[in-house]
C-alpha cells in the first residue's frame, strides 16, 4: 500500500514538472535561445519535480513488480 502512495506521489511530482517545463516554453516565442530556455530550467525547483517524480515512480514499479512476483 505504501508503495501505490509513493507512485501516486511520483506521479504527482512528474506531472507538476512537466507542467512547469512546458509553461517555460513561452520563453522560446520571446526570443530567447533554446540554450538559456535550459539554463533558466536549471535555476527553477519546480522543473526538478519532473526528475524527482519519475524516480519516485520508478521505485514504486520496481518494488510494486516485485512484491507481486512473490
Amino acid at each position: 500500500m505504501i508503495y501505490a502512495l509513493l507512485f501516486l506521489l511520483g506521479f504527482g511530482f512528474a506531472i507538476s514538472g512537466g507542467v512547469s517545463i512546458i509553461l517555460y516554453l513561452n520563453f522560446i516565442p520571446a526570443g530567447l535561445p533554446f540554450a538559456d530556455y535550459l539554463s533558466v530550467i536549471q535555476t527553477r525547483m519546480e522543473c526538478y519535480f519532473f526528475i524527482i517524480g519519475i524516480i519516485l515512480m520508478g521505485i514504486a514499479l520496481n518494488k510494486l513488480t516485485v512484491m507481486s512476483v512473490k
